[in-house]
């Protein structure tokens, strides 16, 4: 029987077919395979091109390799009245570059000039000519060296380029950072902002004396108004201040009253707050938080939403892939706004991603949030629609008919609070209850030394069980929004 396990095999048995029967009692007397191999006849080629005729179909249906190649081939004595099969599956010629070479060696693969084909066809040639004559004449003791596959080799390697320069592109694609350090050094600059910013805990989280302080440095800062909220100088890249990891229930948020705002979990008469689970959703679907040095001043009325501000930092949904953690700061770009209409107030929801994410090279608008997370839009506007409704509050509406409005729109936004936020640092805006406490800035009368607050020392507690009815499914009839 013919091997059919060794492309080596049916490479050979089809040279021994192109030079004729009058070479085959030749080749079968010195028996120049291996040893497993020696048992070849006369119609063993007709047996293996059946068995891999049998399998060109399948490999056609599955797509196959491109740089499989389907020849014909004769059987070298055919018999009265059987039929040779027509098709058979070739491996393309060994020229290609390791599938997991250095990218720099790819691209050296695949900018091989048209001249470098067509010298390599000619060697391919004259090596199959070499091949030829010494398998005829090869002691039986050195197996002979395989020729070449019978295709054109010109047409092969420049497929195989081709291939080269795809997996080139995309081994170059596939890093995330190399993106946006290509393009300038903001993202560097970003990464280190974030790296002097660090949490000091105090309590037990799940407890009403849990608080989370940012520290730079080691100094305390206040997440409200210390952290810049630009991390580059193109404004394009933007620090965000975590408040709730995704798929988590505890409401953290910055505490606008408390000196240095620390993160805390907000309370509802004397009781911590937690998000329900609203089917299918499990907790925030996205890492929840804000963005320092804004404020959504409840003394202006918004001309397109006719509601004003809600007091609050502004609110950002990062849609990342990783699960950050409660008061890191991570640097984002803006993608679009969602403008939640929360108890008559305007409540921004500024959709971002975190730049060092997989997928922002490619996400640079809303539109390219529909196109590369179908349906993460629609589930941010029923998430916000329905999340108070097992507490017994009505359904949340939203301006606009809840349309995401693009990135253009969402950076006014920004840029509106920010605003807004300069004047009430520097006291020409009513503060009401809010703590302007801090330590950065220069114009601000409340300007002070931080390392002299008294701040507990942090310390690292293990969460605080929590009621089992926090993981409770609500299941919220669909009833369409107005």
């Amino acid at each position: 029987m013919f091997c059919r396990r060794h492309p080596t095999c049916l490479l050979s048995a089809r040279n021994i077919v192109s030079n004729g029967a009058r070479n085959w009692s030749s080749r079968r007397s010195h028996s120049s395979f291996p040893s497993s191999h020696q048992s070849i006849a006369p119609t063993a080629t007709d047996t293996a091109t059946a068995a891999f005729a049998s399998a060109a179909p399948r490999a056609g249906r599955r797509g196959g390799h491109p740089s499989v190649k389907i020849i014909t081939l004769a059987g070298p004595r055919q018999q009265q009245g059987q039929r040779s099969p027509a098709r058979v599956p070739m491996p393309a010629p060994a020229a290609a570059a390791p599938a997991f070479a250095p990218a720099s060696s790819l691209t050296t693969s695949a900018s091989a000039s048209p001249s470098t084909n067509t010298s390599a066809s000619a060697n391919n040639n004259t090596a199959a000519n070499t091949n030829t004559n010494t398998l005829n004449t090869s002691s039986p003791s050195v197996p002979p060296t395989p020729p070449p596959c019978p295709t054109n080799p010109a047409i092969a390697i420049n497929k195989i380029q081709s291939r080269t320069q795809q997996l080139a592109g995309h081994l170059f694609s596939s890093s995330p950072s190399s993106s946006f350090s290509s393009s300038s050094s903001s993202s560097s600059h970003s990464a280190t902002m974030a790296s002097k910013y660090t949490t000091r805990k105090i309590g037990a989280p799940n407890t009403l004396e849990h608080r989370i302080f940012i520290e730079k440095d080691g100094v305390p800062v206040s997440p409200f108004h210390d952290i810049p909220l630009y991390a580059n100088e193109q404004q394009t890249i933007l620090n965000m201040v975590v408040e709730v990891p995704r798929w988590t229930n505890a409401k953290m948020e910055i505490s606008k009253e408390e000196t240095l705002n620390p993160i805390k979990q907000d309370t509802k008469k004397g009781k911590l707050r937690f998000v329900r689970n609203c089917f299918p959703h499990k907790g925030y679907l996205w890492n929840y938080g804000a963005f320092p040095q804004t404020w959504e001043d409840p003394n202006v009325v918004h001309p397109e939403t006719k509601a004003k501000g809600d007091n609050d930092p502004l609110d950002v949904c990062e849609i990342g892939e990783l699960v950050a953690k409660p008061g890191e700061v991570i640097q984002v770009k803006v993608l679009g706004v969602m403008a939640l209409l929360d108890e008559e107030e305007t409540d921004w929801k500024i959709i971002v991603i975190n730049v060092q994410d997989p997928l922002a090279p490619k996400l640079n608008d809303v539109e390219d949030v529909e196109r590369h997370l179908p349906g993460l839009l629609r589930a941010t506007n029923e998430w916000f629609r329905i999340y108070k409704i097992p507490d017994g509050k009505p359904e949340n509406q939203f301006a606009f008919s809840g349309e995401c409005k693009n990135k253009k729109y969402a950076t006014d936004i920004v840029r509106e609070c920010a605003e807004a936020w300069e004047k009430l640092i520097s006291g020409k805006s009513p503060r009401g209850e809010l703590s302007l406490t801090n330590g950065t800035i220069s114009h601000s009368p409340e300007r002070t030394d931080t390392t002299q607050l008294n701040i507990p020392q942090g310390e690292n507690r293990s969460p605080a069980p929590i009621d089992p009815s926090i993981d409770k499914w609500f299941f919220i009839s669909g009833a369409p929004s107005n």
